[in-house]
C-alpha cells in the first residue's frame, strides 16, 4: 500500500476499535513484538493474506505510539517470515505523522497447493494456524490433511478397504455398469475381470475401493455406518425448537444404502416434510402445483453433497445431513470446497475434484452430467419458482448449501396443500407434450438434447414413468428394444 492509504488505514481501524479478519494491531514503540508466528501463518494460509500495523497500542484504545526503529523492525519481522514454511515475503510501507514512524507488513497469501504455511521448528501440524474473527486458531489434523490430500492428489474414494471382498458388492449392478463401461471402452472389453476392476476402481490391490461399496454395495453402512444421511424436519427456525406438543422433530430418518438409494431416499423424505402450494390461474382455470422447494434444487445439492463430500478417513464418521427448517432447508457435508474454488466461483470456474472416480462413476450410471451445472441448476430452480438466492457456505471442515422456500412475490390465488404425501411431478422438459404420441428412447433422447443418454432418460424420464404421467408400451418387457414411451390419457 502507499502511504496514503496506510493513514486511511490508521483512521479506520481507530474508528472501529477492533481488529479484524485481515488486520493485526501490534504496539512495537518499545522493541519488535514477539510470538508473530501465529499471525504470519494464518495470514498466509487465507486467500486475502492479512496485514500487520505496528503503529497502535490496543491496550490504549489503538492510540498512535510509532515504532522504535522502523529499518530494525522490518529487519525483525523478516526473520520471522524466514522461519516459515514456505518462506513468506512481506510487503512493507512506511510513513510519518506528528513525528511518529509508522509501519505495516503486508502478508501476501501462499499458493494453496504450499499450504499450509506453518513455523518450521514447530512442524506442519504443531505451526499451522488459520484466522477466525481476529483469532489465530491452530489448525485441526483434519484441515492440515486437507490441503495435504490436495498438494499429494490423494484420492480417498478409490482407498482399499480392509475386509471388503467382491461379495460384498451387487453383482448385477456391478455387472451392468462394467458394460456400460466397455460400450464406450472397447479396449476394456480384451482385460480379465480383475483388470477391469483395478483399472475401472472397483479395486486397488486384493481391497475392494470405497467408492465400489458406495455405487454397488449390498450394504456399505456394514463398513461405514456413517456415511449416511441423517436426515430431520423440526417445528422452528433452530434445532432444539419444539412444537405446541412439545417434539422436537417432526420427522428424522436415517438415509443409508448406496449413493443412488441414499439420492432417492433423501428426495423422497423432502418431499414427505414439504407443502405443496396450488396456483389457480384466472383466466383458464389451469391448476399448477407448485412444491415449497424446487426439486431440481433439492437434487443437486444432495447430489454435490454425496458425490463431493471428504470421505478421508478424517471423516468417515462424519454424515451429511439434511435439515429442514420451518422456513428453510440445509444440506451440509463434511469437507470445505477443494482445492482453489472459492464460494463466489461456484458455478463459474471448473472446480478441482476431490472424488475422480465416484463423479465419472456416476456420470456412466446416468446420475450427473458432470459438466459442472449442478450449481447453475439449483441458481436457476430457485430463480424459477421466485424464490431467494441460495446461499452456500464454506467453513472449517464443511459445506453447507441453504435454500430458503418464502418466494420473493408470492403468487396470486395460492392455495396451500396440506397432503405431504401428493406426488411432485415436475415435466420442465416438456415430456408429456412429446410423448403424446408412442417415442422410442433414442427419439426422447434427442428431443432432450443432452450430451449423456443414460443421464437424460433417467433425469427427465424415469420420475414421470415412476409417477404414472408416462407408461411403457411394453410393460412387461421394460428392455425390450421396440421399447416405446407414451403420457398416460
Amino acid at each position: 500500500m502507499v502511504e496514503k492509504e496506510l493513514h486511511d488505514y490508521i483512521k479506520l481501524i481507530q474508528l472501529r476499535g477492533c481488529e479484524e479478519q485481515t488486520t493485526e494491531v501490534k504496539a512495537a514503540h518499545f522493541g519488535c513484538p514477539e510470538k508473530l508466528y501465529d499471525t504470519i501463518s494464518s495470514f498466509s494460509n487465507q486467500n486475502s493474506g492479512g496485514t500487520f500495523i505496528f503503529e497502535l497500542d490496543e491496550s490504549s484504545g489503538f492510540a498512535k505510539v510509532g515504532v522504535y526503529d522502523a529499518q530494525d523492525l522490518q529487519k525483525k519481522v523478516m526473520e520471522y517470515c524466514e522461519q516459515m514454511t514456505p518462506v513468506v515475503r512481506p510487503v512493507f510501507t512506511v510513513c510519518d505523522e506528528d513525528g511518529l514512524v509508522f509501519v505495516s507488513a503486508e502478508i501476501p497469501p501462499v499458493d494453496i497447493a504450499d499450504r499450509p504455511c506453518f513455523k518450521t521448528a514447530k512442524g506442519r501440524l504443531r505451526g499451522s494456524y488459520v484466522r477466525v474473527g481476529d483469532a489465530d486458531k491452530p489448525m485441526t489434523e483434519y484441515e492440515v490433511y486437507s490441503y495435504e490430500a490436495f498438494r499429494k492428489k490423494y484420492h480417498d474414494d478409490i482407498r482399499g478397504i480392509e475386509g471388503a471382498t467382491i461379495n460384498a458388492l451387487d453383482s448385477n449392478k456391478l455387472d451392468e455398469y462394467l458394460v456400460r463401461k466397455k460400450n464406450d471402452r472397447p479396449n476394456l472389453a480384451l482385460l480379465s475381470s480383475e483388470q477391469q476392476y483395478e483399472f475401472t476402481g472397483i479395486t486397488r490391490g486384493n481391497q475392494v475401493t470405497l467408492a465400489a461399496l458406495l455405487l454397488f454395495g449390498i450394504y456399505p453402512q456394514a463398513y461405514f455406518p456413517q456415511l449416511s444421511i441423517i436426515a430431520t424436519c423440526v417445528p422452528g427456525t433452530e434445532m432444539g425448537d419444539i412444537d405446541l406438543s412439545g417434539n422436537r422433530f417432526i420427522d428424522t430418518k436415517r438415509i443409508e444404502g448406496t449413493l443412488s438409494d441414499m439420492l432417492n431416499d433423501a428426495l423422497t423424505f423432502v418431499r414427505k416434510n414439504m407443502r405443496t402450494a396450488t396456483k389457480i390461474d384466472r383466466e383458464t382455470g389451469v391448476r399448477t402445483d407448485l412444491p415449497q422447494y424446487p426439486m431440481d434444487a433439492v437434487r443437486e445439492a444432495v447430489l454435490n453433497a454425496l458425490i463431493h463430500r471428504d470421505y478421508s478417513f478424517h471423516t468417515e464418521g462424519m454424515p451429511i445431513q439434511l435439515i429442514m427448517y420451518s422456513d428453510r432447508m440445509e444440506i451440509i457435508n463434511p469437507g470445505g470446497l477443494y482445492g482453489r474454488l472459492t464460494v463466489d466461483q461456484l458455478g463459474q470456474a471448473q472446480p478441482d475434484t476431490r472424488n475422480p472416480v465416484l463423479v465419472t462413476a456416476m456420470e456412466t450410471l446416468g446420475k450427473t452430467e458432470n459438466r459442472y451445472s449442478g450449481i447453475p441448476t439449483i441458481r436457476h430452480a430457485m430463480k424459477k419458482q421466485s424464490l431467494p438466492e441460495p446461499i452456500f457456505v464454506d467453513s472449517r471442515g464443511d459445506f453447507k448449501v441453504v435454500l430458503y422456500h418464502e418466494p420473493e412475490n408470492v403468487p396470486e390465488q395460492t392455495q396451500v396443500s396440506s397432503d405431504k404425501s401428493s406426488i411432485d411431478i415436475q415435466d420442465e422438459k416438456g415430456l408429456l407434450e412429446f410423448c403424446r404420441s408412442p417415442r422410442s428412447r433414442a427419439e426422447i433422447i434427442g428431443y432432450l438434447g443432452i450430451s449423456s443418454g443414460q443421464y437424460a432418460l433417467r433425469r427427465y424420464l424415469d420420475p414421470l414413468i415412476e409417477a404414472g404421467a408416462i407408461r411403457l408400451t411394453k410393460p412387461d418387457t421394460p428392455r425390450s428394444p421396440k421399447q416405446q414411451y407414451v403420457t398416460d390419457k
